[in-house]
C-alpha cells in the first residue's frame, strides 16, 4: 500500500489571466467530490426499484487561510466573469506516477467565502463545480 500525508498534495488553478497557478501554498484542505445521477426506471409490478446511471459530475472546496495574494487570484476569476478555468490536483503531491494520480479539467468558480473571527485566523473557502469531465493521469 502507498499511503501519503495530506501536506503533499498540490492544487493548480487557472488565474483571469489563463495562467496555471500552484496555489497550494495558500491552502489547509481540498476535497473533491465526484457523483453520479441516477434515474429510477421502475415499472408496476416491480417489487424493488430499478435505477440506471446517468451524467457524472465533481465539485471542489479549497479551505485556506485568508491571504491578499490567493484573494487577488480569486477575486480576478470573479470579476473578469471567467466561464472557466483549468485545475490539477495532485492528491498526493507530484510528480505524477502509479501511486501518484493527478486529477484534471475544468471547473467555474461558484463561492468565494471569507471568514475572520476574534480568535482565529481569517479564513477563506472556494467552492469550484467541474464542468465536463475529470480526467485522471497516473502517467
Amino acid at each position: 500500500m502507498a499511503f501519503t500525508h495530506g501536506k503533499d498534495a498540490v492544487f493548480k488553478l487557472d488565474t483571469a489571466g489563463d495562467v496555471l497557478t500552484d496555489v497550494s501554498a495558500y491552502l489547509t484542505g481540498v476535497t473533491m467530490s465526484r457523483d453520479i445521477d441516477t434515474a429510477e426506471v421502475s415499472t408496476l409490478n416491480d417489487s424493488n426499484k430499478d435505477f440506471v446511471a446517468g451524467m457524472r459530475g465533481a465539485t471542489f472546496s479549497l479551505d485556506g487561510r485568508f491571504d491578499p495574494t490567493f484573494d487577488a487570484l480569486v477575486e480576478g476569476l470573479l470579476t473578469a466573469g471567467t466561464n472557466t478555468v483549468n485545475f490539477e490536483y495532485y492528491p498526493a503531491g507530484t510528480p505524477v506516477g502509479p501511486t501518484k494520480p493527478k486529477y484534471s479539467g475544468s471547473c467555474i468558480l461558484t463561492s468565494n467565502e471569507i471568514g475572520t473571527s476574534v480568535d482565529d485566523a481569517s479564513s477563506l473557502t472556494c467552492e469550484l463545480l467541474v464542468t465536463g469531465a475529470v480526467t485522471r493521469a497516473t502517467a
